[in-house]
């Protein structure tokens, strides 16, 4: 990549050698894309100013948010960001919402360039009659309720029943039903929180089943969460082996796999494996008295309709359409055969996919892809207006690949400060001009160290209870707690 392995950085001789203003970055969110975004620049410009916004008081996005509680070693990148945030040239303002409290083009004339990296706030919908009922949830809002998100702690799910459904077979399907299923002194020991805990301590689920509208082969969870989930403490894996016929002869004759990289051929062994493997009695035993729980993989099943109570109050269930695939690999489609089956369930999870939406009237947003149109990060149509992350190339993707798609996007500015597309002749004022603008519509601004002051609450609070920490989940008290 331009600007490492050793030559100097990007347009640093270019800043050194005239009167020009060091450039001013301003960057809307502060998930991994938003510091991803922010690292880059500010490693590769050596006199580049990055400010960074966010709505919520507290950063970290999706690592905060997202990751699931007892994957604490993911939650490592904060260190990096937290390194980001205290560099002399980065500045941190929480608690202010872009589109509300300012306009993007209003950031616009405070800063040479701005660059959109604010995810996805919403949820895909199933679009089929029920979805609304009492005991349907987003996958979205069901983890933002355990991982102590702002807008999802009185979600208060009904944990009543003895089957749950999630819809989806990806990572955080897979997150989902291990929460649901974890013997409760795991939890514990994670910075879950302490209203989750409570709740999943009464919780009377024992049984999860993963649906998913096509095959095996086209799962999109990994290698790790499917292992986990297998050895999950008191737990059975319950998957059909007519699910798998034939596919064992296809994974040992190597050559039908060679369009299919190494970790899928891996993952469809375990699959089958765990399938055709005698149940182990020990296991059940281990478990005590009580049927140990159980979750499983149910494939080629479209949702149609969650069915409704006898007295249409809440969920009992859904109707799936069967289906057949055409086509293979990733790019096979699931037909509905024209057969339909019921499932009992009082809990459904969709885990369908989060969903961007648009930030500001001035902003293009393409909303049929959920993205704003863009090519290498650059705004279609708005010089000097990048973006990153989610909302740059959609929902997909691990940490890494939001790493990889920030660094590509604070390339482009980068080049463009270079070759003089940002004009950065004009000086502005940053953050300077965005105060005033908050500070008459009433937004008071959270920094970084106020936020640092927050974590040292939390992790006391954890502290006391035997945990990394005890997240604070309204907005409200944290703002207290920094005397805002």
């Amino acid at each position: 990549m331009a600007g490492a392995g050793g030559r100097a950085p990007l347009g640093l001789r270019r800043w050194l050698s005239s009167a020009a203003p060091a450039p001013r970055v301003c960057v809307v969110g502060s998930g991994p894309a938003g510091f991803y975004t922010a690292q880059h620049i500010l490693k590769h410009h050596g006199g580049a100013l990055v400010d960074i916004y966010e709505k919520l008081p507290v950063p970290f996005g999706l690592v905060r948010f997202g990751v699931a509680p007892d994957h604490p070693e993911v939650k490592n990148v904060i260190n990096t960001f937290t390194q980001t945030a205290r560099s002399e040239r980065c500045a941190y303002y929480g608690n202010v919402t872009v589109g509300r409290d300012v306009t993007v083009p209003e950031l616009q004339q405070a800063y040479h360039a701005v660059v959109l990296s604010y995810g996805a706030e919403d949820s895909r919908v199933l679009g089929i009659p029920g979805e609304n009922l009492p005991g349907v949830y987003s996958a979205r809002a069901f983890v933002g309720w355990y991982n102590g998100l702002p807008e999802n702690q009185d979600l208060k799910p009904d944990l009543s029943c003895e089957t749950a459904l999630i819809l989806g077979h990806g990572n955080v399907a897979l997150d989902i039903a291990r929460i649901l299923l974890s013997p409760l002194q795991l939890l514990r020991k994670t910075d879950i929180t302490d209203s989750s805990l409570a709740a999943l301590a009464c919780s009377k689920v024992k049984r999860v089943w993963l649906v998913g509208r096509r095959g095996p082969l086209q799962v999109a969870f990994t290698i790790k969460e499917l292992r986990e989930m297998i050895n999950l403490p008191g737990t059975r894996a319950v998957l059909d082996p007519a699910d798998f016929t034939g596919l064992e002869s296809a994974v040992k004759d190597f050559s039908l796999f060679l369009d299919a990289p190494r970790p899928r051929k891996r993952l469809t062994e375990l699959m089958i494996k765990t399938a055709l493997e005698k149940p182990v009695e020990m296991r059940a035993a281990a478990a005590g008295a009580a049927a140990p729980r159980e979750w499983g993989l149910k494939f080629q099943r479209s949702p149609q309709e969650v069915l409704p109570s006898a007295d249409g109050r809440r969920a009992r269930g859904i109707r799936m359409a069967l289906t057949r695939l055409e086509g293979s690999g990733d790019s096979a489609k699931a037909i509905p055969t024209g057969d339909v089956e019921e499932l009992e369930c009082g809990l459904v999870v969709s885990s369908i996919g989060y969903r961007s939406l648009p930030l500001d009237p001035a902003v293009p947003f393409d909303s049929q892809r959920g993205v704003i149109p863009n090519s290498s990060g650059r705004v279609e149509g708005v010089p000097g207006l990048y973006c990153s992350g989610w909302v740059k190339r959609g929902p997909t993707g691990v940490i890494i690949t939001t790493m990889n798609d920030s660094f590509d996007t604070a390339q482009s500015v980068l080049e463009d400060l270079q070759g003089g597309v940002l004009d950065i002749s004009p000086s502005r004022e940053g953050f300077g001009l965005v105060e005033s603008i908050l500070h008459s519509r009433g937004v008071r601004p959270v920094s970084f160290s106020d936020w640092e002051k927050i974590d040292a609450a939390e992790v006391a609070r954890g502290k006391a209870a035997g945990k990394p920490r005890e997240k604070i989940v309204d907005p409200a008290e944290m703002l207290q707690i920094i005397g805002l």
